[in-house]
């Protein structure tokens, strides 16, 4: 097996590459849990400890990257951030490698439940949660991570769904259309604002509550390096005008904590338009796997990419109006 082919990434190979790196033995146990891009599976040690794997997808990071989002998690947690931080291997590192060198790391296992945010309060104190995170994330920077930014990233996110052709010929024209027009009215609003490393996927499955804990931030495997307000409006219940009473909330927890540029508001429409663009990039690096086409059989074919472009076509309306 070659590092390029995930596919042969049994469940054997993985047991094994998992039993060198911790240095002991594993029971039987390895149960695949939900991951869009990486494997990720539930191990058992052989004294009953239970450990996330998260092997990742070669071409997706390379090692200096998820080196940067280690860094992010263990200042996150100098500063007392409840997160989940990578195992210490024997070795000093957080990183091992199957003998092909498929890269992977390993978690703690934490139980916990999607939080509910229902009362005045609990949203304030989800935005003083937020203000801690960006205290940590400004201490240092993460060239090596993606710059959320749309004249660097959703520029050639759209050149790699064109270039590659997977885009459908039909839909080809009007897709270049709507994101060039986009981008044109969006760029300009990124000027001169505050760029830290964020969590950048900080919606509420990613915020567990644990009982007799608290809430504890997970899965940082998307962090980048963009506006704070990337990560508060994928909290929000609907878009910013639906959702006013939710984001003056949020914001007045944060501001306790830490600065907040108010005008940055206005990013979160184009923020949601580039992330429907990230998000058809990057499931393109995948959409010849078997598993991926079995469980996205329309992915890349007319009728999907309409959809996609009436979404994109909906956002851009969305940014145009006053306000």
């Amino acid at each position: 097996m070659k590092a390029e082919n995930f596919t042969d990434l049994t469940p054997d190979v993985m047991v094994d590459a998992v039993e060198r790196a911790l240095g002991c033995s594993m029971s039987g146990l390895a149960a695949p849990l939900p991951s869009y891009i990486n494997r990720v599976y539930e191990f058992e040690t052989a004294d009953k400890q239970r450990v996330i794997a998260k092997f990742y997808r070669p071409g997706r990071w390379k090692r200096a990257a998820i080196k940067a989002e280690h860094r992010f998690i263990a200042d996150c947690a100098a500063a007392d951030i409840p997160v989940i931080s990578p195992l210490v291997l024997p070795g000093g590192k957080t990183l091992a490698e199957t003998d092909d060198g498929i890269i992977f790391t390993l978690f703690p296992k934490r139980f916990g439940r999607e939080i509910e945010i229902s009362e005045d309060d609990a949203w304030r104190r989800l935005g003083m949660v937020i203000a801690r995170l960006h205290l940590a994330g400004a201490r240092a920077e993460a060239p090596e991570r993606l710059l959320l930014d749309p004249r660097v990233t959703t520029v050639n996110q759209m050149r790699q769904l064109l270039d590659g052709n997977y885009v459908s010929a039909r839909c080809r024209d009007e897709f270049e259309r709507v994101v060039s027009e986009l981008l044109e009215i969006i760029d300009p609003r990124f000027e001169n604002i505050e760029i830290i490393r964020i969590h950048a996927d900080l919606h509420r499955a990613n915020i567990l509550e644990r009982p007799g804990e608290g809430w504890m931030i997970i899965d940082f495997d998307d962090m980048m390096e963009g506006p704070p307000v990337q990560d508060i409006w994928l909290l929000l219940p609907e878009h910013p005008h639906e959702s006013r009473r939710e984001l003056d909330l949020l914001l007045d927890g944060y501001t306790r904590l830490r600065d907040f540029e108010f005008e940055t508001v206005r990013l979160i429409e184009p923020l949601r338009a580039m992330r429907i663009i990230y998000f058809l990039s990057w499931c393109s690096t995948q959409s010849n796997d078997f598993q991926f086409r079995h469980n996205f059989p329309d992915w890349g074919n007319d009728a999907f990419w309409h959809r996609e472009i009436t979404d994109l076509q909906h956002q851009l309306q969305l940014i145009k109006m006053p306000g």
